[in-house]
């Protein structure tokens, strides 16, 4: 960025979503797209998905056009730099998607599981308990890794930092602290970036996570009272969400999924803060239904893939000799079990002898005594192949990129 007059630079803040703030400096005319430069550059990410830049304006998160010039949400602010003080934005996920496999880049996956993390936090969905303990389970795995043995009953963390405190009030902290690392320590060896792709999983499973909320009042007043906003209009992966507030409490009023909606129409009017409260809301509504029809083959080619390695851990049968076993067992059960292997066996034998065309060859018997032998497929299961998912994101990375130059 070229270097600017102390009467033309204007500061600018960015917060991330782990609270740490960026420090920018900008000119008079810059965009909201030399912002998001400017933070990649810090960052150094070669790009973002699925965060926006956004405001805050009667406290709600509103998410700017990236073409716009600053100067058109700062105002007077941002003319009278020097005397107003610097210009605050939050770098926010714009566009939750269920799968973190879909993030081509480790950087912003981090950051979209420490926005996921919050969110968690303050989640509502009392309905979902176990989630929660899964998530915490989850998250430890990513942050602090394989539960030492030695120390599995210390208390490693705080459960403040992992569950909402409304699930605190009603388990205890003693609760918490006591069974979470048994969860925790089953998910020894899993790695960190696969624990944090079964966060991003999970998390997008709640009902009030994966979704941006915007405040709405049914009758258009002169008189602006917070308490008149009682319509949550939720924006998010599968479709637009429609509550009413009644004392802190959501009640879900309206459903409608994006591959039900073909267009907007007025038979459902409600009324935001302002002008530009609704332009932004609808522009996020109309990016966000534009996020989930380009990514719909990607996500597709991962639920696929996810249940491929989820068969792979059920398909296997195994067989070993019985008769080491014995042993281990009364001599009366040892007895019961030798004859009727010895049965079967006779059955094995009669019956190959009838149907049994061509010779089939087996493992000794003295090489898989004990050792699981797969017997219904192969002796590794498939791995799955996440190059089909890449290369459909790269697909859909373009065709953004290739919009964009053509708006230019």
């Amino acid at each position: 960025m070229k270097s600017l007059s102390k009467k033309q630079k204007r500061q600018v803040f960015v917060f991330l979503p782990n609270k740490q703030r960026l420090d920018c400096n900008f000119g008079l005319k810059s965009r909201g797209q030399d912002v998001l430069a400017e933070v990649l550059e810090q960052l150094d990410i070669c790009g973002l998905q699925i965060f926006g830049l956004a405001l805050l304006r009667d406290n709600e998160y509103l998410f700017i056009d990236l073409d716009e010039k600053l100067a058109k949400y700062f105002g007077q602010s941002w003319r009278k730099a020097s005397k107003m003080g610097p210009s605050v934005l939050f770098l926010r996920v714009q566009f939750y998607i269920e799968s973190g496999r879909l993030i081509q880049t480790n950087g912003e996956l981090r950051l979209y599981f420490t926005a996921l993390r919050q969110k968690v936090l303050r989640s509502q969905s009392r309905q979902q308990e176990a989630v929660f303990f899964q998530l915490a389970s989850c998250a430890l795995q990513a942050e602090v890794g394989d539960l030492e043995i030695q120390g599995k009953h210390k208390h490693y963390f705080l459960p403040e930092d992992y569950f909402p405190s409304w699930l605190i009030k009603r388990r205890s902290r003693d609760y918490l602290l006591q069974h979470s690392p048994k969860l925790h320590e089953d998910l020894r060896g899993m790695s960190q970036k696969e624990a944090v792709l079964e966060f991003v999983k999970l998390a997008n499973t709640l009902e009030d996570v994966p979704v941006t909320v915007y405040k709405m009042k049914k009758v258009e007043t002169g008189i602006l009272e917070q308490q008149r906003f009682s319509i949550c209009f939720g924006v998010g992966p599968n479709g637009v969400c429609l509550y009413q507030d009644v004392e802190g409490r959501q009640y879900l009023m309206h459903d409608f999924a994006w591959k039900d909606l073909e267009h907007i129409s007025f038979k459902l009017v409600f009324y935001s803060h302002s002008a530009l409260h609704s332009t932004l809301l609808l522009k996020h509504l109309r990016d966000s239904h534009r996020v989930t029809i380009s990514v719909r083959n990607a996500l597709s080619l991962v639920r696929q893939m996810e249940q491929i390695q989820a068969c792979s851990f059920y398909r296997e049968a195994y067989i070993y000799d019985t008769r080491l076993h014995c042993s281990a067992f009364p001599m009366t059960h040892c007895s019961i079990e030798l004859e009727t292997t010895t049965h079967e066996e006779q059955m094995c034998e009669e019956d190959s002898s009838v149907h049994e065309t061509e010779e089939i060859c087996v493992d000794s018997p003295d090489d898989v005594s004990l050792l699981g032998v797969p017997v219904d497929g192969p002796s590794a299961p498939p791995t799955p192949d996440w190059t089909a998912v890449t290369l459909e994101m790269n697909k859909v990375l373009k065709k953004r990129s290739d919009i964009a130059i053509c708006a230019d």
